[in-house]
């Protein structure tokens, strides 16, 4: 049998978290007994210090560029990150968290691996569709806006795998993208 081709399956999913001023009425607190059990960990991009170094340097390269603060690295906001990406492996399902208080960019890809620098490096492609002069978008920028938001102070991402799909989850406060302001 001689092989003449193959066929990979590559599926990349961006969510963009458009938030506001108000506060949910019931806002969403993370709890340490989260029906949802973590996935067992996957240490293929170095430990979970090193993915978290990696987000933050990632996330504060292009704040540089924009000339806003960096962002620091929130073990708390980890935390709820980690809870909805576990949720979102066990539920096989992408969407935003309800009520959620904070910003939020979601990232999630099927039939291959990426590192911390290619999860935001797509965010940050949505910056082409960003036009600054009249603050909108042209397509999708959310995620680019939100990474950039100057009043967002820290961040905390996490990611859940289950057979070949990867979930990355960044959680922001205070959270970016309120309608009316701009980010930088």
């Amino acid at each position: 049998m001689r092989l003449v081709g193959s066929t990979h399956c590559l599926r990349v999913v961006l969510l963009c978290a458009v938030t506001s001023t108000a506060q949910a009425q019931y806002p969403w607190v993370y709890s340490p007994y989260s029906p949802y059990p973590p996935p067992a960990p996957s240490y293929r991009y170095g430990t979970p210090a090193s993915i978290a170094q990696a987000m933050l340097d990632a996330h504060n390269a292009v704040r540089a560029r924009v000339g806003v603060p960096p962002l620091v690295w929130s073990a708390q906001l980890a935390a709820v990150a980690q809870d909805w990406a576990n949720r979102l492996i066990a539920t096989n399902t992408l969407a935003h968290r309800p009520n959620n208080r904070y910003g939020e960019n979601i990232y999630t890809i099927s039939g291959a691996a990426v590192r911390a620098a290619q999860v935001v490096g797509a965010w940050v492609d949505e910056a082409r569709g960003y036009d600054i002069r009249s603050n909108a978008c042209a397509g999708v920028c959310g995620h680019y806006t939100q990474v950039v938001w100057r009043s967002s102070r820290s961040v905390g991402c996490a990611i859940a795998t289950d057979r070949g799909r990867e979930v990355w989850v960044c959680e922001y406060d205070p959270p970016g993208n309120v309608v009316g302001y701009r980010p930088f």
